[in-house]
């Protein structure tokens, strides 16, 4: 039996301007000389990724970088530590930078308030690529926390600055601030959320409640996926977390069900294209 489901993809969707840049880069120079190396994963997506290592790309990690020497690397949107820069000039790395220009920004205001001899929490997730590069502004002496519970038995100073990683949730973020300002801290507080993310909060809730069905497309390492899922799924219960047309399933879908696909900053337009084409085959 047929299920003649309507499918549309989210315009919206798709990659943010920063990841766009970094693909670009990598893409042209892979043209060129065939190969490049790249510190980390490009994007936060395993098939994004895929299709570039067939083009050549090599991802490396930062115990690779001091073996590597009189080279090209890119560092991608999420940004880098000093550290980084430093490994760089002494191997006489060619460092190709496609840190996203909102990351960059971030990162100069943190490296100033740490100068300035303030104390800087940052909103973001253990261990992500951009909050490491982040708090390498700081030393590595400033406090990352993912969730407010984690600041419950730690003593803080009275006063403090308060960022944000880019991708983390507007609302959670001012949540976070008022706690900690009715706990009776002095918070100046730095509203460092990506507007490209952010904005993409209101463009889904408009978008999920035309249709039944709503598929999530996203990288399972993306802050970002997790955040925006979140939001489609509040707004639309009926609404499922896939990374790939294979994690599709019949059961997701009734007869003649309007279907809405939408996705991360992380995620390709051509694999929600995939997963449309397989959704239409039902």
């Amino acid at each position: 039996m047929k299920y003649n489901l309507e499918v549309t993809i989210d315009n919206d969707s798709g990659f943010c301007f920063g990841v766009v840049y970094a693909i670009d880069m990598a893409e042209e120079i892979l043209a060129e000389d065939g190969y490049l190396y790249c510190l980390g994963d490009i994007v936060h997506n395993d098939e994004e990724v895929s299709r570039l290592k067939l083009m050549g790309l090599k991802i490396i990690s930062h115990e690779d970088l001091p073996n590597i020497k009189n080279e090209k690397v890119l560092i991608r949107a999420h940004g880098e530590a000093p550290e980084t820069y430093r490994t760089a000039l002494e191997n006489n790395i060619t460092l190709i930078d496609a840190s996203c220009p909102v990351v960059l920004k971030l990162q100069n205001r943190i490296k100033n308030t740490y100068d300035s001899k303030e104390k800087v929490l940052i909103f973001g997730k253990h261990g992500h690529a951009e909050v490491i590069g982040l708090q390498g502004q700081t030393n590595n002496e400033a406090l990352v926390f993912q969730d407010i519970a984690e600041l419950d038995n730690v003593e803080l100073p009275q006063k403090f600055t308060l960022y944000s990683q880019t991708t983390k949730s507007t609302d959670k973020f001012y949540q976070i601030k008022d706690e900690l300002i009715s706990r009776g801290y002095e918070v100046k507080a730095n509203d460092t959320i990506c507007r490209q993310v952010s904005n993409r909060y209101d463009d889904l809730r408009k978008f999920v409640v035309h249709y039944d069905t709503i598929i999530f497309v996203s990288g399972k390492k993306s802050s970002n996926g997790k955040v925006l899922f979140e939001v489609c799924k509040q707004t639309n219960p009926n609404t499922y977390f896939i990374s790939s047309e294979e994690e599709l399933s019949l059961e997701m879908f009734n007869p003649q069900e309007k279907v809405g696909i939408c996705g991360a900053t992380s995620t390709p337009m051509w694999l929600m294209e995939k997963v449309k084409a397989t959704i239409l085959e039902y």
